[in-house]
């Protein structure tokens, strides 16, 4: 991965954050290129991180791995405007929500290989979790490349099915959102038990960061964690009974089966 040439096609938020985390780690700016219709955008790519830029045709041709970073929504005609530059074949690593390989395959070319990625928000601050799926064309060279790509920002982990990217996208695609969903309910309750809004904000935010970095760094699961917190007739033991009397298990599965279901959806809807 070294000297791999690397070019972005799209330079929006998760491009950036993916490049800013490679280059932090070492990889070398001049191997960098990227393009994007917001020529603003483009300039300010050149002066954080001093890589090269251009149209979508002439990074590519150039490059050893290509990034569809775009919407979904546009990139059947991005890639299909591309696919003449891609007869090198170099690997193509998709972070497009939504789009099956037998689209890409059939908009980029039959014999290329591809790596379907899911990654989330967080990694704007290289926090990220990401699923990773290559279909039969792709190397294990091509493989560790795009590991190396997508772990700049996080934790990467590969599937071996395409169809698990839906279950990807319901616990870590869209799990951000739920998150900040419980944290606006812990601020809002914790304001009408009487705390000020920016005490119940840090508290509330700080807890959630504080009890993530507890899990990911203990060796035993979340649930013995959960119950060293609890004593018998204690505060917190009335808070989980409330929340079980509520099934909130349920409720995050009938709501993460949703997410999947419409990620399924989606991908027959933009794949046309």
């Amino acid at each position: 991965m070294s000297e791999s040439k690397l070019a972005f096609i799209g330079a929006g938020n998760m491009a950036r954050s993916i490049i800013g985390g490679l280059i932090a780690q070492g990889y070398p700016a001049e191997a960098i290129s990227a393009s994007d219709r917001n020529p603003v955008v483009l300039s300010q790519m050149v002066s954080d991180f001093g890589i090269h830029t251009g149209d979508n045709h002439t990074i590519a041709r150039d490059a050893e791995v290509v990034v569809l970073a775009v919407k979904p929504q546009v990139l059947k005609a991005v890639a299909e405007d591309l696919r003449p530059s891609l007869s090198h074949q170099p690997l193509l690593i998709s972070i497009a929500a939504g789009i099956d390989c037998t689209s890409l395959s059939r908009w980029l070319g039959d014999d290329q290989a591809i790596v379907r990625c899911m990654p989330n928000t967080p990694s704007l601050v290289r926090a990220g979790a990401s699923g990773l799926y290559a279909n039969a064309l792709a190397s294990q060279a091509q493989k560790a490349a795009a590991h190396v790509i997508m772990s700049a920002v996080g934790e990467a982990q590969w599937l071996e099915e395409e169809q698990l990217l839906d279950a990807v996208t319901a616990v870590s695609g869209s799990g951000p959102a739920y998150f900040f969903l419980v944290m606006e309910a812990m601020i809002e309750a914790g304001i009408e038990l009487g705390l000020e809004p920016d005490c119940a904000t840090d508290l509330t935010l700080q807890t959630a960061l504080g009890a993530a970095q507890l899990a990911r760094s203990s060796d035993v699961e979340p649930a013995e964690l959960r119950r060293r917190v609890m004593s018998p007739g204690g505060t917190t033991e009335a808070a989980i009974k409330s929340f079980e009397n509520d099934e909130l298990r349920a409720i995050f599965k009938r709501a993460m089966i949703a997410c999947a279901n419409r990620s399924t959806a989606l991908a027959k809807e933009l794949g046309q």
